[in-house]
């Protein structure tokens, strides 16, 4: 028998789960909370990357991201596990486009075995010395990438066991300092299964995101705890020049462009107003003004909205409808078709009009909606 003394876990009574402690602590308003984990998924040359770049120098500044409200500005501590210098250019190429200051960055391009509890250790001591040079709390960790902390301890991202040995280390980690974790993980090669290898990291990611597209490329929820599924923003990159080298040949970088897409409007997500119920038609909609909405006047002399036609919409649905009974599939997807979109309708959350015998809708815009997520 053990000798070793007991110690209970520490708990809270029913009476003291208040309004306090369940409010969510938000870096970035309905994407990034602290002592949340996300991950962010793509294929090779995604520019998953570039994208938690610009993450970075917005939570460490204090700048809105992508049309989402930054609540707190806090160090971040990124992680570089996977071409290091590539990063340094971005955040280099990010200072001098922005003209940001010293911001309270710190790169790490040291291996990370997360495969190993001892190193959670590791990690905390070089967050904390992080902090004392900021003279600032961290509030953001990125890891860059995710099959890196699991492969350096001879690790398998394919096995559920090896994933789940990470994350619970990540956990013992968000325990001991209260920061978000940001996941940049690869897709698999069958894209509609989300990120490479085991499937484990769905359930114990708070929020997964993929990305995907060529001009334009869309970040949209793939699944989350507490926030409908679907589009969350989409952005272009371009190439940053820093000048020639010594045989005049460009140095040149590619990064997340500052002009916002045409559709950046109509991705972003309008939240809370949108019962689960009608999450499906809300998604189609969302879906059709991005792949193939178009600029419109409304009434003529308004102001301009992106909007696509019922019919684009209607087959998004369509392609996404799944049944849950034994009848006609195309006969129930109608019925829930018609049912949802009428009840969207009269809350006021679809606006739409006539324009040369088709019906373009478009979703009203809803920035006030953002800021109360």
């Amino acid at each position: 028998m053990s000798d070793r003394q007991t110690k209970p876990f520490p708990f809270q009574v029913f009476d003291e789960i208040t309004g306090e402690t369940i409010a969510k602590r938000h870096l970035i308003k309905g994407v990034l909370a602290k002592g949340e984990t996300s991950s962010w998924i793509a294929p090779p040359g995604g520019m998953k990357s570039a994208l938690m770049a610009e993450a970075a120098t917005c939570v460490s500044s204090g700048r809105d991201w992508r049309g989402y409200k930054n609540k707190e500005a806090a160090g971040v501590i990124y992680f570089a596990l996977e071409r290091a210098d590539l990063v340094r250019r971005r955040l280099r190429a990010h200072r001098l486009r922005d003209g940001l200051g010293n911001l309270p960055i710190a790169l790490v391009s040291s291996m990370v075995d997360l495969m190993k509890p001892l190193t959670v250790n590791d990690v905390l001591a070089t967050i904390r010395q992080a902090e004392d040079r900021f003279q600032m709390s961290a509030g953001l960790v990125i890891f860059d990438t995710f099959a890196k902390l699991i492969a350096a301890g001879g690790g398998d991202e394919d096995k559920a066991r090896d994933q789940g040995t990470v994350f619970a280390n990540i956990q013992r980690l968000k325990d001991k300092i209260d920061v978000h974790v940001a996941l940049v993980g690869h897709m698999g090669k069958d894209e509609s299964r989300g990120s490479r290898g085991s499937n484990a990291s769905v359930g114990d990611a708070d929020l997964m995101v993929t990305i995907r597209g060529d001009t334009v490329r869309t970040a949209a929820i793939y699944k989350a705890n507490d926030l409908p599924e679907g589009p969350l923003f989409s952005f272009k990159t371009e190439n940053f020049d820093f000048g020639p080298d010594e045989d005049g040949d460009p140095v040149t970088v590619n990064i997340v462009a500052a002009e916002m897409p045409p559709t950046e409007t109509a991705a972003i997500r309008s939240g809370t107003r949108w019962p689960n119920s009608l999450r499906l038609v809300h998604q189609a909609i969302t879906e059709a003004i991005i792949n193939s909405g178009r600029s419109h006047s409304v009434a003529g002399n308004g102001p301009t909205v992106r909007a696509a036609t019922v019919q684009d919409a209607r087959s998004v649905h369509r392609t996404k409808y799944v049944s849950t009974g034994d009848g006609d599939r195309s006969e129930a997807e109608r019925k829930a078709w018609q049912r949802s979109f009428k009840a969207a309708r009269d809350r006021q959350l679809v606006s739409g009009e006539l324009l040369s015998g088709q019906e373009l809708i478009w979703l009203p815009d809803n920035r006030d909606i953002r800021d109360t997520l």
